[in-house]
């Protein structure tokens, strides 16, 4: 199965037949909302909207282990993430895609683990994002220009994704501090579930639309909700097409990804006495 997370104002995918709403008890509470699953072709996809459907959710707020738990439950083996970035570089435009391949997370006050109360793993976050998954995405955004040469997507393929806490937008001197850092994209939702869906041996990737300058830039205004929320809406219905189209690719191609086997070299103690423990995340 297919995940797919939608960000602000991106809260269905159209094309899904079969439509059902699911909802998934888990050890972590409730989902953000229902999770509607059905087929787009012969994949099955399962769609949840992060914010919940009409975003009643700040980023604080999203139940990420729920999410997570809930999707791996239902048999997801590919995450995508869709998520709304402020640009920290001069050539990322609004209304430009990113597609992140590393993080830096300044969240505070999120769970972020699955593991503890005598469970024990450490999963390495060096390649937090499926490159295979990645690459697949990438490869329906060209099949996208191909038939939309007018409504065409600029790409940008790589790049460092800071997390921070919000809902506030960042200060003008964190803005240049995150420059300086190296960051590309600034966002407030990929973490912790990227961590998350690493622990859970999912295949992760986010394709981040971006909205604004956060408000380093000189030659802009600084971000505002409504200014960020206009340009995500004019990036939504692109974003909807190149979605169906990796799913079609996913399910077509099936890639290979070391985030399947994420917790073969990070657990600690022997296995067997973690089975409950892991019964969820090992199938």
């Amino acid at each position: 199965m297919i995940g797919i997370l939608g960000g602000s104002g991106l809260y269905e995918l159209p094309g899904i037949e079969d439509l059902q709403a699911v909802t998934v008890e888990t050890p972590f509470g409730e989902t953000s909302d229902q999770i509607m699953t059905g087929k787009l072709g012969t994949a099955n996809v399962a769609f949840l909207a992060r914010h919940r459907r009409g975003h009643g959710l700040i980023p604080s707020e999203i139940p990420y282990r729920a999410n997570i738990w809930a999707l791996k439950s239902l048999g997801v083996r590919y995450l995508i993430s869709v998520s709304a970035v402020g640009s920290l570089r001069e050539n990322l435009h609004p209304q430009h895609m990113v597609l992140p391949d590393q993080y830096i997370d300044l969240t505070k006050s999120r769970s972020s683990m699955f593991f503890g109360d005598g469970a024990v793993a450490h999963v390495s976050m060096a390649d937090p994002v499926c490159t295979n998954l990645s690459s697949v995405i990438a490869l329906a955004v060209e099949q996208f220009n191909g038939e939309h040469a007018t409504d065409s997507v600029t790409l940008h393929k790589g790049g460092t994704y800071v997390c921070i806490e919000g809902p506030q937008f960042s200060s003008r001197a964190e803005s240049h501090w995150y420059r300086s850092m190296g960051a590309d994209v600034i966002g407030m939702t990929n973490m912790p579930e990227a961590k998350l869906a690493m622990e859970a041996q999912l295949a992760y990737a986010s394709l981040a639309m971006v909205t604004d300058f956060d408000c380093w830039h000189p030659g802009e205004d600084a971000v505002t909700a409504t200014s960020a929320l206009e340009n995500l809406l004019a990036n939504a219905e692109r974003a909807k097409t190149i979605l169906a189209l990796a799913v079609k690719l996913i399910d077509a191609q099936a890639p290979t990804s070391a985030s399947h086997h994420s917790l073969a070299r990070a657990l600690v103690g022997d296995p067997a006495d973690l089975a409950e423990h892991l019964k969820v995340f090992t199938r």
